[in-house]
This record gives C-alpha cells, structure tokens and sequence, in this order.
C-alpha cells in the first residue's frame, strides 16, 4: 500500500513540475500546462541543422502550391544547403525550364505533422539575403485546423522581409482581420528596424490572451486577445507548426529580378521554451 501511494505521490509531483503534455492522437503537439505561462521558460523542442541532411522527423520540404507564398516552392536540392551547422534556403534561377516551366524556384521547410505547440516561446537565428522580389518568412499555420479552413484558424507571421527593405512586418492574419476587415481593433501588424544582412534572432512569446512579437528579445509588437468582439479574433488557442520559407515574387513583394539571383536565407538554430 505505502508502495502504491510512493508510486502515486511521484507521478502526481512529476506531473505538477512537467511543462507540456503530448496527446495520445496526436503526439507531435506540445501543449503546454495550465499555470505554465507564469513561469519561467524551459526548453523542450530545438533544431541546430548540425547535420548534413534535413531532420526528416522534425520537417519536410515544403510543396508547391497555388498562392503567391509556395507557387515556387520546390524540392530540388539545388534549393537546399548546409554548412557550418546552417540551413540554407535558397531562391534560384531554374536552369531547366523543360523538367519544371517555373523560371525561378525555392526552398521551404515545415514541421507540419512533426512538431506543434500551443503557448510558449519560439526564436530562429538567421541571416536573411536581400534582392528584388526576395521574400524570405518565418510563420506559423494551425495544425489541427480546430476552426475549419483558412483563414478561420489563424495565421502567426514571426517575420516577413521584403527586398532590400530595413524593416521587418510581424503580423496576425485570421478571418476576423481579412474577412472581417478587422484590422485595427487590435492592430494586427507592425514592424521592427532590422540589419538584415546581419544574424538576428526573430521570435515570438505566445500566451493564452496575447502574442508578443520580437527582435533579438526586445518586444517589437503585441497582439492581445480582447474582448466584445467577434470570437473569431482569437482563434490562437490551438497547437500551431512552424514554417521557414525563402519565398519569391508575388503581388506583395513584386517582380522578381532573375539577375539578382540567387539568393539564400541562412538558419542557425531554432529554439521552442514553454
């Protein structure tokens, strides 16, 4: 008997003390407990690009799809390097337009059905490349899609660069903010001086009732969830997976300059506390 309750009182204490739980259905997602958001961050998921080949239980390259963001989205290796214990993801000029008609390709990765986690702190070092049309980004999209398409689940943008710019845009898009036209009640974005040329350290801290955005772990911009409005402006409470793409072109970012090419996003590590 006194067996059973030792047994009992040390789970429950390794329990109280843990900082996130895995779902059985789903193991990949990292929720963190109740009352954690209070404490004091713990690291409990990172990726250092050591190795000489993609972590394929951590990411996969990202496909190609149909919107601006992952049109030139490819799996060539010719998209993909490492060195240094760095990721590289490139934007290239395509030197086969017969195998693949797209004039210009690009290297992403994401976690998607690999890790997720809802509530915490995540930061990526990385050195961005700027040219004309480059748009290199760090975002988050909903795992499990608790709210239906999007953009009803929310999307969580680190960092978007655009060009040569000296700025960087973090941003919430959800459909509060784009089909809502919601956009101001909070404020959704804003933008944080950067070096881009330089190592930076772009991150977020996530709690259940605001985001905050930041620079080298100075806070840049908050999005807090409020109240009296549609529940749609807060679908953030939900396990979210990581993307980090070097994107080009698009109706945002512009034409892309072929002779600019290539360009290339360097990645040193990824860190997630909770």
């Amino acid at each position: 008997m006194k067996r059973i309750l030792g047994a009992g009182l040390f789970y429950i204490l390794i329990s109280a003390c843990s900082v996130h739980h895995n779902p059985k259905e789903n193991p990949q997602v990292y929720l963190q407990n109740p009352g954690r958001e209070t404490k004091k961050w713990k690291l409990v998921w990172e990726e250092n690009f050591n190795s000489s080949n993609l972590d394929t239980s951590k990411w996969s390259r990202i496909p190609a799809g149909g919107a601006d963001w992952n049109r030139h989205m490819s799996q060539d290796d010719a998209c993909f390097g490492w060195e240094k214990g760095e990721l590289i993801l490139k934007g290239i000029k395509n030197t086969d337009q017969q195998k693949d008609a797209r004039p210009f390709l690009t290297g992403g990765i994401w976690s998607k059905g690999k890790f997720a986690f809802q509530y915490g702190r995540i930061e990526i070092r990385a050195k961005l490349g700027s040219s004309q049309g480059a748009w290199p980004a760090m975002w988050m999209l909903a795992e499990l899609d608790k709210y239906g398409k999007y953009p009803r689940n929310g999307e969580i943008d680190i960092m978007e660069h655009l060009n040569f710019d000296d700025i960087i845009y973090q941003t919430t898009h959800s459909h509060y903010t784009l089909n809502l036209g919601q956009k101001d009640n909070p404020k959704h974005s804003g933008t944080a001086k950067v070096n881009a040329g330089d190592y930076n350290v772009y991150g977020i801290s996530w709690y259940p009732d605001r985001i905050v955005f930041q620079l080298n772990g100075v806070d840049t911009f908050t999005y807090p969830r409020i109240t009296g409005v549609d529940a749609s402006q807060w679908p953030y409470d939900q396990p979210f997976y990581l993307l980090i793409d070097q994107q080009l072109g698009g109706t945002w970012v512009g034409e892309v300059d072929l002779k600019q090419l290539p360009v290339e996003m360097r990645i040193d590590w990824v860190k997630v506390y909770q």
